[in-house]
């Protein structure tokens, strides 16, 4: 069974079906969601999700978008609220430099070093935003590193060629979303099939980035399928053995989180 390593079921797109977005991911063979934090401020959110759904866990952080809105969170606190059982990560977390209205770049070092300290601390996986920010991730997970390890993952990785070796000698896993499977995606797919096998994941990054043949809707969780088939297909792996690789993958990072058949 696959398992969405990345969407963000609090959104208001979901608010008028989530027992049907669920549903259908489960049809879909996706066992597991995990729902992801923007803001610090909304973890009651994350929780009151991870725990009305068995298939869905959570994580705790701010999204560089948010980082403007919440400056100054403690890792302390982040911490403290990756207690709860169903928290199995830090983040998302990172840089983004995209828009012309980004908080400072300081700014968004600064949220993103605290969330790394959380992650090293805990134990916990960091989930890492990248975007147009390579040479400065880059700089900041190097750092980072060398002062302790910590895990994480390049989320809906759609950097270049050189993160994502950066990203593979330090230790991180690499997420590929429905990016990978537009048609003119062919220095990403390059990039997917450099990535070491036992460090690949599949994320929908739902509701954004619908894969095909689903480019335009509202991308929902059961559209990790499509990813995953389309990812498999390119590097010449059969489908099951790469939701077995994918899933286990995920387990190895997410080690806090405990399969639907094992709670």
């Amino acid at each position: 069974m696959l398992i969405d390593s990345h969407c963000h079921l609090d959104f208001p797109d979901f608010a008028a079906d989530l027992p049907g977005v669920i549903a259908r991911a489960r049809a879909a063979g996706v066992s597991g969601m995990l729902t992801i934090s923007t803001r610090v401020a909304k973890a009651r959110t994350y929780e009151a999700l991870s725990e009305a759904h068995g298939e869905v866990w959570h994580t705790i952080g701010t999204h560089p978008h948010g980082a403007g809105e919440e400056p100054d969170v403690p890792a302390a606190e982040i911490i403290a609220l990756s207690a709860h059982p169903r928290c199995i990560g830090i983040g998302e977390a990172g840089l983004d430099y995209h828009y012309a209205d980004a908080a400072p770049e300081a700014v968004q070092e600064r949220v993103f070093r605290a969330h790394i300290a959380a992650s090293r601390e805990t134990g916990l996986p960091l989930v890492i935003h990248s975007r147009d920010a390579d040479a400065h991730m880059e700089r900041v997970l190097v750092d980072e590193m060398g002062q302790g390890a910590f895990r994480a993952v390049l989320h809906c990785f759609s950097s270049g060629a050189r993160l994502a070796e950066i990203g593979v000698e330090l230790g991180l896993f690499v997420s590929f979303s429905g990016i990978v499977t537009f048609r003119r995606s062919h220095d990403l797919r390059a990039i997917a099939a450099e990535v070491p096998h036992d460090r690949l994941l599949v994320e929908t990054d739902a509701p954004f980035l619908a894969p095909e043949p689903h480019r335009g809707r509202t991308n929902e969780p059961a559209y990790t399928a499509d990813t995953a088939r389309s990812l498999a297909q390119f590097l010449d792996i059969p489908f099951e053995e790469f939701v077995s690789l994918t899933t286990a993958n995920f387990h190895r990072l997410f080690a806090k989180a405990v399969p639907a058949g094992e709670r």
